[in-house]
C-alpha cells in the first residue's frame, strides 16, 4: 500500500468550496496541521478568521507524518546555545514545551490515539555529542537522561532520554478539531495581494493573512526560496516486528527512526534532499530483512520537510515590508509540535499579546549561514541545466524520481506526477513534461 496508515482508519470530514466574494479579519491559506491549529487558536481567541485549502485538509504533508510530539528535535540545544546563546535556546525549548502541554490538554478530550511515551535521540558514532546535549539541556532547566542501550537493532554510542513525550493519530486529531471551524476545501488561491486573495471561484478580502502552505508560495517577499530546501524521507509500517514502548530517532538526518502504532512498527529513514538520490525504501527494506526477518510490510509512504538555514522555523511576519502578512514554515522534520508553536505565536502576534519566544523564530533573522551557499549553488546548477521539463516555480530543471514515479525539483522541492500534475509546493501550477 503506497499511502500512509493514517488515511486508512479514519473517517474524514468534508467542507464546501468557497465561491463569490467574502471578507474576514484573518485569512489562513493552507489546511495542513499548522493552518488548522491557527484557525482553532484564533477562533478560540474570538478572532474572525477563515481557512482555505486547495485540496482537502491535511491531505498534503500532514497525512505523511510519523506523528511524534516531542521537544527532542535531534541534537539541537547544544548547537543553539553555541550559535545564539542560552537565552534564545531557552526560548525555543520553552515554546516547544508549551506546545506539548497544549497538545496534551486538547487530546485529553479527543479520540486520537494520544499516548504518553518516552522519546530518545541517539547517536551511532559519537558519545560526546550526546553528553554535550544533556549538559546543554541541564543549563536550560530540563532534566533528561543518558541511555547506554536501546531496544532497537542498531548499535548506538548513547542516547538522550526525554521522559513523558507523546505520539498520536494526526488525522483523527485534525478532523476532531476541524469540526465547526470556518474551513473551505477545494478553494485554490491563485493570487495573493495586500488585503485580498483571489481564488478559482471568488475573492476574499481580509485585514491580515497567514500563509501556511508548507513551503511559502509567495516569492516576491521574504526570500524563502533561498532560505530553505526540502528533504525527503520514507516510512515502512511493519507487521510482526518487535514493538518498542518508546520512540527513537537518529540525530543524523540520514539515520533511522522507530515508533510503534497499534500492532505496527513505523520504521523511517532513507532520507535525501528532494531531487537527489538517497536510500529510500530499498534501504529500509534491506534493514527490515536483516533485523526483522519475520516482519511483513503493511504500508509504505514518503514525506518531505522544509529545512531552514539554522534549523529553526520561520514563524512571524512574512517580511519586514509586509506587517499584516504572516508565515509559518521550515519545521525541520518536527512539524507536529512546531505547528502548535506556530499557532500560539501567530495568535499572540495577531491579537497583540506578548509572547516571549517570538524573537527566536523571527523570519527576519540573519541568513548568514553555510547552508545558504549550498542552497544558492544547487539553484544555480539546476537553473543552468539545459533539460526539460522545468519547474514552473522558478524554472529549475526537474529530476525524475523512479521510486515514486514523479518529477522532483532539486532547487526548492516542488513535485509533480508523471502527467505533470502538481503534488507538492512551492510551485502552484502543473507542468507538461516532454
Amino acid at each position: 500500500m503506497m499511502r500512509s496508515i493514517w488515511v486508512e482508519d479514519v473517517k474524514p470530514v468534508h467542507f464546501d468550496p468557497l465561491s463569490g466574494k467574502r471578507s474576514t479579519d484573518v485569512l489562513i491559506v493552507g489546511g495542513g496541521m499548522v493552518g488548522l491549529l491557527c484557525a482553532h487558536a484564533l477562533t478560540r481567541a474570538g478572532v474572525d478568521c477563515m481557512l482555505v485549502e486547495a485540496d482537502r485538509i491535511c491531505h498534503g504533508i500532514t497525512k505523511n507524518t510519523t506523528a511524534k510530539i516531542t521537544v527532542g528535535h535531534g541534537l539541537l540545544y547544544d548547537r543553539l546555545i553555541r550559535q545564539y546563546g542560552q537565552s534564545r535556546a531557552a526560548m525555543y525549548l520553552q515554546a516547544q514545551r508549551r506546545a506539548c502541554r497544549a497538545y496534551e490538554a486538547l487530546c485529553c478530550g479527543l479520540d486520537c490515539d494520544y499516548e504518553v511515551r518516552d522519546a530518545y535521540v541517539y547517536s551511532t558514532n559519537d558519545r560526546t555529542k550526546i553528553a554535550r546535549e544533556i549538559e546543554a539541556l541541564a543549563r536550560l532547566g530540563m532534566r533528561v537522561e543518558f541511555a547506554e542501550k536501546l531496544p532497537i537493532p542498531t548499535y548506538i554510542e548513547g542516547a538522550v532520554r526525554y521522559r513523558d513525550q507523546a505520539t498520536f493519530h494526526p488525522l483523527k486529531f485534525a478532523y476532531a478539531i476541524a469540526k465547526g471551524l470556518p474551513i473551505y476545501e477545494h478553494t485554490k488561491v491563485i493570487e495573493l495581494m495586500p488585503g485580498r486573495a483571489v481564488t478559482a471561484h471568488g475573492e476574499i478580502r481580509c485585514r491580515r493573512m497567514i500563509v501556511a502552505t508548507h513551503f511559502p508560495i509567495l516569492n516576491k517577499h521574504g526570500g524563502y526560496f533561498f532560505k530553505m530546501y526540502q528533504h525527503r524521507s520514507y516510512v515502512l509500517a511493519l507487521r510482526n516486528a518487535p514493538l518498542p514502548k518508546a520512540s527513537y530517532v537518529d540525530e543524523d538526518d540520514k539515520g533511522l527512526s522507530f515508533r510503534p502504532y497499534g500492532d505496527l512498527l513505523l520504521l523511517g529513514g532513507g532520507a535525501h534532499r528532494t531531487g537527489k538520490r538517497g536510500g529510500g525504501w530499498p534501504e529500509l527494506e534491506e534493514y527490515a530483512r536483516t533485523h526483522y526477518p519475520q516482519a511483513t510490510v503493511a504500508a509504505r509512504w514518503a514525506t518531505q520537510d522544509c529545512m531552514t538555514l539554522d534549523r529553526i522555523p520561520y514563524i512571524g511576519p512574512y517580511a519586514k515590508s509586509t506587517p499584516d502578512l504572516y508565515v509559518a514554515t521550515g519545521f525541520n522534520k518536527w512539524g507536529m509540535s512546531t505547528a502548535m508553536v506556530a499557532a500560539e505565536l501567530l495568535r499572540d502576534q495577531i491579537t497583540g499579546r506578548a509572547n516571549d519566544c517570538a524573537e527566536v523564530f523571527s523570519p527576519a533573522r540573519s541568513i548568514l549561514h553555510p547552508q545558504l551557499a549550498v542552497n544558492l549553488f544547487e539553484s544555480a546548477v539546476h537553473l543552468l541545466t539545459p533539460t526539460a521539463p522545468r519547474c514552473p516555480h522558478l524554472g529549475c530543471a526537474l529530476k525524475y524520481n523512479r521510486a515514486e514515479h514523479s518529477w522532483d525539483c532539486p532547487c526548492h522541492g516542488s513535485r509533480f506526477t508523471e502527467a505533470g500534475e502538481l503534488i507538492d509546493n512551492p510551485a502552484t501550477d502543473d507542468i507538461k513534461p516532454e
